[in-house]
């Protein structure tokens, strides 16, 4: 058995998390459903979502599209409340320096531009359909492997643009001390959010019961730590629908 965590995971958030889990395993428990004692936080994510194993996690939507579709079942789409997104769905802050003189993306287009993966739908797909549509793609481009190491490293003067997940932007906004160092330029289009999903042997709806429930027997504190508002069934269809940049955009 296998389960994980880990897209929202940092310091701050690990009691919450941790009285998530234990609430996801009690009501796993109760649907005769067996699950690890402690989450897989720090094991590769692949390693994770493609484990027969597999219990519960939380994956992005364009390594679900393109790779895990057919091996995993979707469990649901936790729901962050994002201002102005529908529940379930997210998108990008296009992030750069607070001090950075330019207001428009394409003046952007010469820039040193960072991403968190290559399968990332926020850090990279989201940003390259984005760039697109403005009329460019990054010449100058570098893996930070991972949002907040994107956002710091522009706070650094190291790199100028980043596409970061939505919520972990409101994260960062809220626990990081050099934020304030930077700013949201523009906003990408809304796509579905990162959904938890299950192995192909599990039972997924009594897992999403489970999930539901846990989420509504969270602490009012903890549920606001970790910003979930609720569960939603966001189609398959809805995921494979998203575009996926062309594989010489990624090298």
């Amino acid at each position: 058995m296998i389960a994980s965590l880990m897209m929202y995971a940092r310091p701050e958030l690990d009691v919450a998390l941790s009285a998530y889990w234990r609430c996801i395993r009690a009501r796993l428990a109760e649907r005769g459903i067996a699950s690890p004692e402690t989450l897989s936080q720090t094991t590769a994510e692949f390693d994770v979502w493609e484990d027969p194993r597999l219990v519960l996690s939380q994956t992005c939507g364009m390594p679900y599209r393109t790779r895990l579709h057919s091996s995993v079942q979707l469990v649901g789409t936790p729901d962050y409340a994002l201002e102005g997104m529908p529940a379930g769905y997210y998108c990008s802050a296009i992030v750069v320096r607070a001090d950075d003189p330019r207001e428009d993306l394409r003046a952007f287009s010469n820039a040193r531009m960072v991403f968190n993966m290559a399968h990332s739908q926020s850090g990279f797909a989201a940003f390259y359909s984005h760039a697109k549509a403005a009329g460019f793609w990054f010449a100058s481009r570098a893996q930070s492997d991972g949002h907040v190491n994107s956002a710091r490293m522009i706070a650094q003067g190291t790199a100028d643009i980043a596409a970061i997940d939505a919520q972990t932007w409101r994260l960062i906004q809220r626990h990081e001390p050099w934020a304030n160092k930077l700013r949201v330029l523009e906003y990408t289009t809304p796509t579905p959010g990162l959904p938890y999903i299950t192995g192909p042997q599990q039972n997924a709806k009594a897992v999403s019961e489970a999930v539901r429930e846990s989420i509504n027997d969270l602490s009012a504190e903890d549920r606001s730590m970790l910003d979930l508002n609720g569960l939603v069934s966001i189609p398959k269809s809805a995921y494979m629908a998203i575009p996926n940049p062309p594989i010489k955009a990624r090298l």
